[in-house]
């Protein structure tokens, strides 16, 4: 990703010095495993890590790429810079192992690291989106649906079912970490003829990870696909909550706008523009993201034990996925901590129908009244659309329809356009979702 949109915390599990640390660990701790099995010397991995244990500085990743580019294999270059390092104990790093047993297991513990990052964004956005949901509880907006006035809601319900979203994201993001936490060290095609299981197991302990039951000679990428597959999820619960806002900030509409900072300029023509370019590149990235999710998945299909067709994928969707995911989920927080709201144009737009919203409760207290729903729909409808092109009062114009006016006295047709009526299970909503 480019640094527009990275965050460091997110961006420094990538980095190389933190992919080297990663590989270094993994032999050091495989080596103790080793040696406690006596197949190497004892003290071999002291010497590893006294003689080896120092930061990846951009001197010693320039002598692994000055390596690589001779020797054309990443991890041979690593070890060989290593060994450079550690001196007559390095023969014995790497006893046993394959690369793919170093690669995998770093990039799943990459992957445990950035959704520990990502599962405390999500910690926050949802900590907004609470607060902002308890703030307009009562608030009244219009529910559409098509795009067209539908009836009532308030502006706390929306806001609470996009936490229901997000809380179902973050269970998802839970099962994925657990899911991709997996080590590989079972040496070439994954027989451990070469390695001792118990070394993967150690590993494994170290780093926080679980043995892979059977790695053929890689981690099973149907683990990827899954994971790679819940940020797209994650994404499209981002998209759909700024595809809102971005609606609501519609001059037409003008219910709710992302913040406007002072000096803020919205168009380089126009000084009046205010426009939702938060919201706006939010969509994008979500575009990018979910881009992302069919090569994940198309790298689960690779050749007999092994092949390297995914290697290149993931080099670049590791970082960019969760980069593009930590970036958008914390400018969505913003967006939601800072949303400028208007309940009194919320309740404009609630009104500019003359009441036509209110048009299934008449249909309903009609049948209840005896009419057949055939008749009374015809009878509403007949109303409502004169309402709706001509403008002008709904309840009004009711009670002065006979064939309604025969069924509803003008007090029950008054009392069927209480706005209370709508909110009456908001708090039930709330309890559904926030709990007692």
């Amino acid at each position: 990703m480019i640094p527009r949109y990275t965050r460091p915390d997110m961006a420094a599990i990538w980095e190389p010095a933190s992919r080297f640390r990663i590989w270094f660990e993994i032999e050091a701790h495989a080596c103790e495993a080793l040696e406690r099995l006596d197949i190497i010397p004892q003290g071999t991995a002291a010497a590893v890590w006294r003689n080896g244990d120092k930061p990846y500085t951009p001197e010693r990743i320039a002598r692994i790429d000055a390596i690589e580019a001779e020797v054309r294999h990443d991890v041979i270059a690593f070890l060989t810079e290593l060994a450079e390092q550690v001196g007559p104990e390095a023969r014995f790093v790497h006893q046993g192992l394959t690369s793919s047993d170093v690669l995998d297991t770093c990039f799943a513990v990459q992957l445990s690291r950035a959704s520990d990052l990502l599962l405390a964004d999500l910690d926050g956005l949802l900590a907004a989106l609470r607060r902002r949901a308890e703030e307009h509880k009562f608030s009244l907006t219009m529910g559409r649906s098509h795009g067209i006035h539908a009836e009532p809601t308030t502006f706390g319900v929306k806001l609470a079912g996009h936490h229901a979203e997000f809380a179902r994201c973050r269970a998802r993001l839970e099962a994925a970490r657990a899911e991709i936490a997996t080590c590989a060290i079972s040496g070439a095609v994954g027989t451990f003829a070469t390695v001792d299981p118990q070394v993967e197991a150690h590993v494994a302990d170290k780093l926080g990870l679980t043995p892979e039951p059977v790695s053929t000679q890689i981690i099973p990428r149907d683990r990827h696909a899954m994971f790679f597959a819940t940020l797209g999820v994650i994404a499209g619960a981002i998209e759909r909550l700024a595809v809102e806002i971005r609606h609501l900030q519609r001059t037409e509409v003008r219910e709710a706008e992302e913040f406007f900072s002072a000096g803020q300029k919205g168009s380089s023509a126009m000084p009046h523009k205010r426009n939702p370019v938060l919201t706006e590149n939010l969509t994008g990235q979500a575009r990018l993201i979910r881009g992302m999710v069919l090569p994940a998945m198309e790298n689960a299909a690779l050749w007999h034990e092994r092949d390297i067709s995914h290697s290149s994928v993931e080099r670049q969707i590791g970082p960019d996925a969760t980069v593009a995911l930590d970036f958008s989920l914390a400018r969505l927080t913003g967006v939601v901590e800072r949303l400028v709201v208007y309940p009194e144009r919320m309740q404009a737009n609630v009104d500019a129908l003359g009441g036509l919203h209110n048009s299934q409760r008449v249909l309903l207290a009609l049948t209840q009244a005896g009419m057949s729903r055939e008749d009374a729909y015809r009878a509403v409808q007949r109303n409502a659309m004169t309402v709706w092109q001509d403008g002008g009062d709904f309840a009004g114009a009711l009670k002065v329809d006979g064939e309604i006016a025969a069924r509803l006295p003008a007090e029950e047709i008054d009392a069927l356009f209480d706005p209370n009526f709508f909110t009456s299970q908001v708090e039930t909503i709330f309890k559904r979702v926030f709990g007692e």
